[in-house]
Protein backbone atom coordinates (compact mmCIF):
# COMPACT_ATOMS: atom_id res chain seq x y z
CA UNK A 1 0.00 0.00 0.00
CA UNK A 2 1.15 3.56 -0.71
CA UNK A 3 0.66 5.98 2.15
CA UNK A 4 -0.96 9.25 1.09
CA UNK A 5 1.34 11.99 2.41
CA UNK A 6 0.91 15.69 1.63
CA UNK A 7 3.60 18.40 1.41
CA UNK A 8 3.24 19.13 5.11
CA UNK A 9 3.93 15.51 6.17
CA UNK A 10 0.29 14.84 7.05
CA UNK A 11 -0.89 11.31 6.25
CA UNK A 12 -4.38 11.01 4.78
CA UNK A 13 -6.13 8.12 6.53
CA UNK A 14 -9.75 9.22 6.20
CA UNK A 15 -11.97 9.97 3.19
CA UNK A 16 -15.51 11.32 3.22
CA UNK A 17 -17.47 10.26 0.14
CA UNK A 18 -20.68 12.04 -0.84
CA UNK A 19 -23.21 9.69 -2.42
CA UNK A 20 -25.77 12.38 -3.33
CA UNK A 21 -26.28 16.16 -3.25
CA UNK A 22 -30.00 15.64 -2.60
CA UNK A 23 -31.66 15.79 0.80
CA UNK A 24 -35.16 15.54 2.23
CA UNK A 25 -34.30 18.40 4.64
CA UNK A 26 -33.30 21.99 3.78
CA UNK A 27 -31.23 22.96 6.83
CA UNK A 28 -30.68 26.71 6.98
CA UNK A 29 -26.88 26.52 7.33
CA UNK A 30 -26.46 23.87 4.62
CA UNK A 31 -28.47 24.98 1.58
CA UNK A 32 -30.99 27.41 0.20
CA UNK A 33 -34.71 26.76 0.53
CA UNK A 34 -34.99 26.39 -3.26
CA UNK A 35 -32.21 24.20 -4.59
CA UNK A 36 -31.26 22.99 -8.07
CA UNK A 37 -29.73 19.53 -7.83
CA UNK A 38 -27.31 17.82 -10.18
CA UNK A 39 -28.55 15.97 -13.27
CA UNK A 40 -28.01 12.22 -13.12
CA UNK A 41 -25.26 12.21 -15.75
CA UNK A 42 -23.03 14.35 -13.51
CA UNK A 43 -23.45 12.06 -10.49
CA UNK A 44 -21.14 9.12 -9.85
CA UNK A 45 -22.84 5.75 -10.22
CA UNK A 46 -22.86 3.26 -7.35
CA UNK A 47 -20.17 1.29 -9.17
CA UNK A 48 -18.01 4.41 -9.53
CA UNK A 49 -18.47 5.29 -5.86
CA UNK A 50 -17.36 1.78 -4.94
CA UNK A 51 -14.30 2.12 -7.18
CA UNK A 52 -13.35 5.34 -5.38
CA UNK A 53 -13.71 3.66 -1.98
CA UNK A 54 -11.67 0.67 -3.11
CA UNK A 55 -8.90 2.86 -4.52
CA UNK A 56 -8.56 4.76 -1.26
CA UNK A 57 -8.45 1.65 0.91
CA UNK A 58 -5.78 0.15 -1.36
CA UNK A 59 -3.80 3.36 -0.78
CA UNK A 60 -3.89 2.90 2.98
CA UNK A 61 -7.01 4.83 4.01
CA UNK A 62 -8.50 3.26 7.14
CA UNK A 63 -11.73 5.24 7.53
CA UNK A 64 -14.54 5.97 5.11
CA UNK A 65 -17.57 8.08 5.93
CA UNK A 66 -20.54 8.25 3.55
CA UNK A 67 -22.23 11.63 3.43
CA UNK A 68 -24.65 13.59 1.28
CA UNK A 69 -26.76 15.62 1.02
CA UNK A 70 -28.61 12.88 2.80
CA UNK A 71 -27.10 9.49 1.93
CA UNK A 72 -30.25 7.53 2.76
CA UNK A 73 -32.18 9.13 -0.11
CA UNK A 74 -29.75 7.60 -2.63
CA UNK A 75 -31.35 4.65 -4.38
CA UNK A 76 -29.23 1.54 -3.81
CA UNK A 77 -27.51 2.85 -0.68
CA UNK A 78 -27.89 -0.48 1.16
CA UNK A 79 -26.05 -2.34 -1.62
CA UNK A 80 -23.28 0.27 -1.76
CA UNK A 81 -22.77 -0.04 1.99
CA UNK A 82 -22.62 -3.81 1.70
CA UNK A 83 -20.02 -3.62 -1.06
CA UNK A 84 -17.79 -1.08 0.68
CA UNK A 85 -18.17 -2.92 3.97
CA UNK A 86 -16.28 -5.90 2.50
CA UNK A 87 -13.14 -3.94 1.56
CA UNK A 88 -9.88 -5.07 3.11
CA UNK A 89 -8.10 -2.59 5.37
CA UNK A 90 -11.24 -0.64 6.29
CA UNK A 91 -11.19 -0.24 10.08
CA UNK A 92 -13.88 2.40 10.51
CA UNK A 93 -16.91 2.64 8.22
CA UNK A 94 -19.34 5.41 9.13
CA UNK A 95 -22.20 7.53 7.82
CA UNK A 96 -23.53 10.99 8.56
CA UNK A 97 -27.32 11.17 8.22
CA UNK A 98 -30.24 13.33 9.25
CA UNK A 99 -31.75 10.16 10.73
CA UNK A 100 -35.13 10.39 9.02
CA UNK A 101 -34.49 7.26 6.95
CA UNK A 102 -33.00 5.08 9.67
CA UNK A 103 -36.23 3.27 10.55
CA UNK A 104 -36.19 1.91 6.99
CA UNK A 105 -32.44 1.35 6.52
CA UNK A 106 -30.72 0.83 9.90
CA UNK A 107 -30.74 -2.96 9.97
CA UNK A 108 -29.50 -3.33 6.38
CA UNK A 109 -26.75 -0.79 7.03
CA UNK A 110 -25.56 -2.66 10.11
CA UNK A 111 -25.66 -6.02 8.35
CA UNK A 112 -23.78 -4.48 5.41
CA UNK A 113 -20.81 -3.60 7.59
CA UNK A 114 -21.44 0.01 8.59
CA UNK A 115 -19.98 0.44 12.07
CA UNK A 116 -20.88 3.95 13.20
CA UNK A 117 -23.53 6.61 12.68
CA UNK A 118 -23.55 10.37 13.16
CA UNK A 119 -27.05 11.85 13.31
CA UNK A 120 -27.57 15.58 12.81
CA UNK A 121 -29.95 17.12 15.33
CA UNK A 122 -29.89 20.83 16.17
CA UNK A 123 -32.98 21.23 18.34
CA UNK A 124 -35.23 19.19 20.60
CA UNK A 125 -38.18 21.52 20.12
CA UNK A 126 -40.36 20.14 17.29
CA UNK A 127 -41.34 23.55 15.91
CA UNK A 128 -37.83 24.97 16.12
CA UNK A 129 -36.47 21.78 14.56
CA UNK A 130 -38.81 22.27 11.63
CA UNK A 131 -37.73 25.91 11.29
CA UNK A 132 -34.03 24.99 11.22
CA UNK A 133 -34.52 22.09 8.81
CA UNK A 134 -37.42 23.72 6.93
CA UNK A 135 -38.98 20.30 6.25
CA UNK A 136 -37.80 17.89 8.97
CA UNK A 137 -39.72 15.98 11.63
CA UNK A 138 -38.01 15.69 15.02
CA UNK A 139 -40.21 12.71 15.94
CA UNK A 140 -39.05 10.82 12.85
CA UNK A 141 -35.37 11.51 13.61
CA UNK A 142 -35.64 10.36 17.24
CA UNK A 143 -37.47 7.24 16.08
CA UNK A 144 -34.65 6.65 13.59
CA UNK A 145 -32.07 6.84 16.38
CA UNK A 146 -34.00 4.22 18.34
CA UNK A 147 -34.20 2.02 15.23
CA UNK A 148 -30.42 2.25 14.83
CA UNK A 149 -29.89 1.29 18.46
CA UNK A 150 -32.24 -1.68 18.01
CA UNK A 151 -30.22 -2.70 14.91
CA UNK A 152 -27.07 -2.94 17.00
CA UNK A 153 -25.32 0.39 16.43
CA UNK A 154 -23.46 1.60 19.49
CA UNK A 155 -21.58 4.85 20.03
CA UNK A 156 -24.09 6.72 17.87
CA UNK A 157 -23.07 10.38 17.82
CA UNK A 158 -25.28 13.42 17.52
CA UNK A 159 -24.02 16.43 15.54
CA UNK A 160 -25.42 19.83 16.53
CA UNK A 161 -24.58 23.06 14.72
CA UNK A 162 -25.03 25.88 17.24
CA UNK A 163 -26.36 29.23 16.00
CA UNK A 164 -26.48 32.23 18.31
CA UNK A 165 -30.05 33.35 18.88
CA UNK A 166 -31.45 30.28 17.14
CA UNK A 167 -30.61 27.24 19.29
CA UNK A 168 -27.74 28.19 21.64
CA UNK A 169 -30.19 28.05 24.56
CA UNK A 170 -30.60 24.28 23.95
CA UNK A 171 -26.98 23.23 24.54
CA UNK A 172 -27.69 21.72 27.95
CA UNK A 173 -30.94 20.14 26.74
CA UNK A 174 -29.01 18.40 23.95
CA UNK A 175 -26.39 17.17 26.41
CA UNK A 176 -29.14 15.84 28.69
CA UNK A 177 -30.74 14.06 25.72
CA UNK A 178 -27.41 12.46 24.79
CA UNK A 179 -26.86 11.30 28.37
CA UNK A 180 -30.37 9.90 28.67
CA UNK A 181 -30.20 8.06 25.33
CA UNK A 182 -26.59 6.88 25.87
CA UNK A 183 -25.29 8.79 22.85
CA UNK A 184 -22.20 10.86 22.15
CA UNK A 185 -22.59 14.44 20.93
CA UNK A 186 -20.43 16.91 19.02
CA UNK A 187 -21.15 20.63 18.85
CA UNK A 188 -20.08 22.28 15.59
CA UNK A 189 -19.26 25.88 14.74
CA UNK A 190 -21.05 26.93 11.55
CA UNK A 191 -18.83 26.76 8.47
CA UNK A 192 -19.09 29.56 5.86
CA UNK A 193 -19.90 27.45 2.81
CA UNK A 194 -22.38 28.85 0.32
CA UNK A 195 -24.29 32.12 0.40
CA UNK A 196 -27.22 31.29 2.67
CA UNK A 197 -30.24 33.61 2.66
CA UNK A 198 -31.77 32.62 6.00
CA UNK A 199 -29.37 34.44 8.34
CA UNK A 200 -26.20 36.52 8.59
CA UNK A 201 -23.42 34.18 9.64
CA UNK A 202 -21.46 36.85 11.46
CA UNK A 203 -24.45 37.44 13.74
CA UNK A 204 -25.20 33.77 14.46
CA UNK A 205 -21.63 32.63 15.19
CA UNK A 206 -21.41 30.83 18.55
CA UNK A 207 -17.99 29.53 19.51
CA UNK A 208 -17.12 26.14 20.95
CA UNK A 209 -15.68 27.94 23.98
CA UNK A 210 -19.12 29.42 24.68
CA UNK A 211 -20.73 25.98 24.27
CA UNK A 212 -18.20 24.42 26.61
CA UNK A 213 -18.81 27.12 29.20
CA UNK A 214 -22.56 26.46 29.05
CA UNK A 215 -22.05 22.71 29.54
CA UNK A 216 -19.60 23.16 32.40
CA UNK A 217 -22.15 25.25 34.29
CA UNK A 218 -23.72 21.86 35.03
CA UNK A 219 -21.22 19.16 34.04
CA UNK A 220 -17.44 19.64 34.44
CA UNK A 221 -15.72 18.29 31.33
CA UNK A 222 -12.60 16.15 31.46
CA UNK A 223 -10.35 16.33 28.39
CA UNK A 224 -9.92 12.99 26.63
CA UNK A 225 -7.26 11.77 24.20
CA UNK A 226 -9.86 9.64 22.35
CA UNK A 227 -10.08 10.11 18.60
CA UNK A 228 -12.25 8.84 15.73
CA UNK A 229 -9.72 10.19 13.18
CA UNK A 230 -12.01 13.21 12.71
CA UNK A 231 -11.70 16.82 13.91
CA UNK A 232 -13.66 16.45 17.16
CA UNK A 233 -11.88 17.25 20.43
CA UNK A 234 -13.52 14.92 22.97
CA UNK A 235 -14.33 15.38 26.64
CA UNK A 236 -15.85 13.10 29.25
CA UNK A 237 -18.27 13.71 32.10
CA UNK A 238 -17.54 12.01 35.40
CA UNK A 239 -21.01 10.50 35.78
CA UNK A 240 -21.78 9.44 32.19
CA UNK A 241 -20.38 7.30 29.39
CA UNK A 242 -21.48 9.91 26.83
CA UNK A 243 -18.65 11.81 25.19
CA UNK A 244 -18.91 15.52 24.33
CA UNK A 245 -16.99 16.69 21.28
CA UNK A 246 -16.26 20.07 19.73
CA UNK A 247 -15.59 20.74 16.04
CA UNK A 248 -14.14 24.23 15.96
CA UNK A 249 -12.93 25.39 12.53
CA UNK A 250 -12.89 29.01 13.75
CA UNK A 251 -11.86 29.05 17.41
CA UNK A 252 -9.60 25.97 17.53
CA UNK A 253 -8.25 25.46 14.02
CA UNK A 254 -7.46 21.77 13.42
CA UNK A 255 -5.60 22.07 10.09
CA UNK A 256 -2.19 21.08 11.45
CA UNK A 257 -3.43 17.54 12.08
CA UNK A 258 -5.80 17.24 9.10
CA UNK A 259 -5.84 13.66 7.83
CA UNK A 260 -8.95 13.97 5.63
CA UNK A 261 -10.02 14.52 2.05
CA UNK A 262 -13.48 14.56 0.50
CA UNK A 263 -14.97 13.24 -2.71
CA UNK A 264 -18.10 14.99 -3.96
CA UNK A 265 -20.85 13.08 -5.71
CA UNK A 266 -19.66 14.69 -8.95
CA UNK A 267 -16.31 13.01 -8.42
CA UNK A 268 -14.31 16.06 -7.38
CA UNK A 269 -11.57 15.15 -4.93
CA UNK A 270 -11.51 18.09 -2.49
CA UNK A 271 -8.23 18.37 -0.65
CA UNK A 272 -9.62 20.84 1.92
CA UNK A 273 -13.10 21.70 3.14
CA UNK A 274 -12.37 25.43 3.10
CA UNK A 275 -10.58 25.71 -0.24
CA UNK A 276 -11.33 24.92 -3.86
CA UNK A 277 -8.20 22.81 -4.44
CA UNK A 278 -9.53 19.74 -6.23
CA UNK A 279 -9.06 17.25 -9.06
CA UNK A 280 -11.62 15.54 -11.30
CA UNK A 281 -11.81 11.84 -10.49
CA UNK A 282 -14.96 11.36 -12.57
CA UNK A 283 -13.11 11.95 -15.83
CA UNK A 284 -10.58 9.27 -14.91
CA UNK A 285 -13.27 6.84 -13.74
CA UNK A 286 -15.08 7.18 -17.07
CA UNK A 287 -11.99 7.16 -19.24
CA UNK A 288 -10.69 3.99 -17.57
CA UNK A 289 -13.84 2.15 -16.40
CA UNK A 290 -13.09 -0.62 -13.92
CA UNK A 291 -9.36 0.20 -13.81
CA UNK A 292 -7.98 1.19 -10.40
CA UNK A 293 -4.37 2.06 -11.24
CA UNK A 294 -5.04 5.33 -13.14
CA UNK A 295 -7.40 6.41 -10.36
CA UNK A 296 -4.90 5.59 -7.63
CA UNK A 297 -2.12 7.44 -9.47
CA UNK A 298 -4.33 10.54 -9.73
CA UNK A 299 -5.16 10.42 -6.01
CA UNK A 300 -1.46 10.11 -5.09
CA UNK A 301 -0.54 13.07 -7.32
CA UNK A 302 -3.35 15.15 -5.83
CA UNK A 303 -1.78 15.10 -2.36
CA UNK A 304 0.58 17.88 -3.43
CA UNK A 305 -2.46 20.14 -3.87
CA UNK A 306 -3.61 19.80 -0.25
CA UNK A 307 -3.20 23.29 1.28
CA UNK A 308 -1.71 23.95 4.67
CA UNK A 309 -4.91 25.34 6.14
CA UNK A 310 -8.29 26.89 5.55
CA UNK A 311 -9.02 30.57 6.23
CA UNK A 312 -12.57 30.63 7.58
CA UNK A 313 -13.84 33.85 9.11
CA UNK A 314 -17.01 34.47 11.11
CA UNK A 315 -17.70 37.95 9.74
CA UNK A 316 -20.17 36.73 7.16
CA UNK A 317 -17.64 36.54 4.34
CA UNK A 318 -18.11 33.50 2.10
CA UNK A 319 -14.77 32.07 1.02
CA UNK A 320 -16.30 29.02 -0.71
CA UNK A 321 -19.44 29.40 -2.83
CA UNK A 322 -20.47 25.74 -2.90
CA UNK A 323 -23.09 24.74 -0.35
CA UNK A 324 -22.40 22.10 2.28
CA UNK A 325 -24.66 19.58 0.51
CA UNK A 326 -22.38 19.91 -2.54
CA UNK A 327 -19.27 19.40 -0.41
CA UNK A 328 -20.32 16.23 1.31
CA UNK A 329 -21.12 16.62 4.99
Amino acid sequence: MTALIDKFSREVRYVRISVTDRCDFRCVYCMSEEMTFLPRAQVLSLEELYQVARAFTELGVEKIRLTGGEPLVRQGIDKLVGDIGQLDGLRDFAMTTNGAGLRKHARALREGGLTRLNVSIDSLDPERFRQLTRTGSLEKVVDGIHAAQDAGFDRIKLNAVVLKGRNDDEVLDLVEFARREKLDISFIEEMPLGDVSDHVRGETFFSSDDVQQAIESRYPLLASAESTLGPSRYFRMADSDSRVGFISPHSHNFCSTCNRVRVTVEGRLLLCLGNEHSVDLRATLRRYPGELEPLKAQIIDAMDLKPERHHFTNDGDVQVVRFMNMTGG
